[in-house]
């Protein structure tokens, strides 16, 4: 939740409507929300649910009571602590980002679920962010240990989501359109919920259900930025051109994505008299100088009414990267937090600008905390507190400075996930 802490009428009013505006963005990706829509026709025979990501549990509820005459069966793995209850469906939890010998056995579970079945049948998959960690099943040759490794050099690399995903892809027996080679001749649905620039269905949970047509594509440069750490067994994968697979095509039903959010927000924003203005759902780039960027922004609106006037409120999705290098040991934060400390440091106290960012499935990175909020006293109550937020920055130490002054936002576990959502609200 959005905490109040010390501060004028104007700040307290500014915090509500952040909340207000975050609040919307979830509840607009909420899978007992938008799930039941997109369902297909009910099969002859048997339906078969697997799937995979941080909302899988709560969509494999949705499914069980939209139909509760369906006959119901399957396993979908989901991130510790995601877990909810269901009657039909198996759940399973498994290690998000860095996956675990748990995610290794969801991931031949499920594989184990879809065979095996016939034209009567229909394989409902349900997938949403982080579904590749948590179906960890290595490539031949790789051990589970290989794959800890390529995700934490992912994890540290800078790259952007496609193409670590291009590498997860790379390194599996399950994503990358494997999954539905499995299922066949059975019918398969995905329902998805997209956490990616574009949401595009090779890049959610890399894709398990969707034809890779860049399975051939040469990643030398990829394996190069991952640098000499990376396993031998990843590396010789990674370099040798993949055998091509029959293209197929696939039902993909998108039940939740980043716009939405937005759009969610933005009504929230007119209700205020605040005019919304949208930058998009799949910004990409380094925290910190998106947080600069943002902040020019910000004081062109205030000062100069431009690209329009306030009050207003600049609304993005997308996620962006922190890149802290090899040889750095960087402290405590996350990128939505890495964005407003720069962007705080940027605006040095401009009066009258405010902003949240955070992940809509109530985690920044490997934080307690979905994001942040950013006043114009931000700074000010930092160094009161005894805090330096330049070192900080190059520290990438964010979550330490606003734990430090009370705000963090802290949800816990959202049960959905569309990727990152930025407010930035200037007020006259």
């Amino acid at each position: 939740m959005i905490q109040a802490s010390s501060g004028s009428n104007g700040d307290q009013a500014a915090r509500r409507i952040l909340a207000e505006l975050f609040t919307a963005a979830v509840a607009a990706a909420d899978p007992m929300r938008v799930l039941k829509p997109a369902l297909p026709e009910k099969p002859a025979g048997r339906c078969v649910v697997v799937g995979a990501g941080k909302s899988a549990a709560v969509m494999a509820r949705a499914v069980e009571e939209a139909w509760p005459e369906v006959d119901l069966s399957g396993v979908v793995v989901t991130r510790y602590g995601h877990a909810v209850p269901t009657r039909r469906i198996d759940v399973l939890e498994a290690s998000h980002p860095v996956p675990d010998e748990a995610g290794e056995r969801a991931a031949r579970r499920i594989l184990e679920t879809v065979s095996g079945l016939d034209e009567d049948d229909l394989v409902l998959a349900l997938i949403s962010g982080g579904g590749s960690a948590l179906m960890a099943l290595p490539a031949e040759g790789m051990t589970l240990e290989d794959k800890k490794t390529v995700n934490r050099l992912l994890l540290s690399s800078g790259l952007g989501i496609n193409e670590m995903n291009r590498v997860r892809r790379r390194l599996s027996r399950i994503k990358g359109g494997r999954l539905a080679e499995a299922a066949r001749p059975a019918r398969l649905v995905t329902l998805a919920i997209s956490d990616v620039p574009g949401d595009d269905p090779l890049a959610i949970a890399s894709g398990p259900t969707v034809h890779d047509p860049e399975e051939g594509q040469d990643l030398s440069s990829v394996v190069a930025r991952l640098g000499p750490d990376l396993p031998d067994a990843a590396r010789r994968l990674l370099l040798r051109p993949a055998a091509a697979r029959p293209a197929f095509t696939a039902d993909y039903r998108m039940i939740a994505t980043p716009q939405m959010a937005l759009e969610a927000a933005s009504a929230v924003a007119r209700r205020h008299g605040i005019a919304p203005l949208l930058l998009g759902d799949a910004l990409e780039g380094e925290a910190r100088e998106a947080g600069i960027l943002m902040a020019g922004m910000a004081r062109s609106v205030r000062r100069h009414g431009l690209p329009l006037p306030a009050p207003a409120v600049i609304l993005s999705g997308g996620e962006f990267t922190v890149s802290v290098g090899r040889t750095a040991k960087p402290g405590r934060g996350g990128r939505n937090t890495e964005f407003l400390l720069s962007l705080a440091i940027a605006l040095g106290g401009e009066p009258g600008v405010f902003a949240v960012s955070a992940d809509t499935d109530g985690i920044d990175g490997t934080e307690d905390a979905a994001g942040a909020l950013v006043l114009p006293d931000t700074l000010h109550r930092a160094r009161q507190a005894g805090l330096n937020p330049a070192a900080l920055m190059t520290g990438h130490d964010s979550y330490s400075l606003f734990s430090g002054i009370g705000d963090l936002v802290v949800t816990g576990p959202t049960l959905t996930n569309v990727n990152d959502f930025r407010a930035v609200l200037v007020l006259e």
